[in-house]
């Protein structure tokens, strides 16, 4: 997969190892009920929504911009929106919609997870872009996002005739894929030992 390079995608590149491996992977898809079957369907959500990233993306940061909490995030010193920051890590989410689709989900995948949970936390947000904001992204608002990053996917996945019974298991397949990957997410908010 050819990959337009994006400030900050480091993906293959990450000099983070992630404290976890394919074993651990194999037992958190168990847990979270994520099969072959799901892997398959991952793939074809892939091929839907390649051409409708960017409203994905408009839906979703319409969300966050409707809802000063989450915005704040996003926030400079003064308290405004920093368009910056917001326009550099949409051009990641945007890749990581497709990553999420397209990509195995190898000891690579593992350790770029690993790098996004750090980003999200103290130990590296605004690192990536250099910019002054606000320091941590609370826990609570990755367990959160999960339900409107999953809810709001279902008419995009429905928008290319496919029978509603494959729609509900391409749906199933990226809340499962994105269940996995906030739990990968969460090791750096994770007392040592207790992950």
């Amino acid at each position: 997969m050819s990959v337009e390079k994006i400030p900050g995608y480091t993906y293959g590149e990450t000099e983070n190892r992630a404290p976890f491996n394919l074993e651990d992977l194999k037992l958190l898809k168990e847990a979270v009920m994520f099969t072959a079957e799901d892997e398959e369907y991952i793939q074809k959500a892939g091929e839907v929504l390649e051409d409708q990233v960017e409203e994905i993306l408009d839906t979703w940061y319409g969300f966050v911009g409707s809802h000063p909490h989450l915005l704040y995030y996003f926030t400079s010193p003064d308290g405004t929106p920093n368009e910056k920051y917001l326009a550099a890590v949409r051009k990641r989410f945007s890749r990581w919609i497709l990553d999420t689709c397209n990509r195995s989900y190898d000891q690579a995948w593992l350790d770029y997870q690993y790098e996004i949970g750090l980003r999200h936390h103290r130990t590296k947000k605004n690192q990536t872009d250099n910019v002054e904001s606000v320091p941590n992204i609370g826990y609570r608002y990755l367990v959160a996002f999960i339900y409107p990053i999953t809810a709001t996917m279902k008419p995009f996945l429905a928008r290319k005739g496919h029978t509603p019974e494959e729609v509900e298991k391409m749906y199933q397949a990226w809340f499962k894929a994105t269940t996995l990957q906030v739990a990968l997410w969460s090791y750096p908010y994770v007392k040592y030992g207790d992950f």
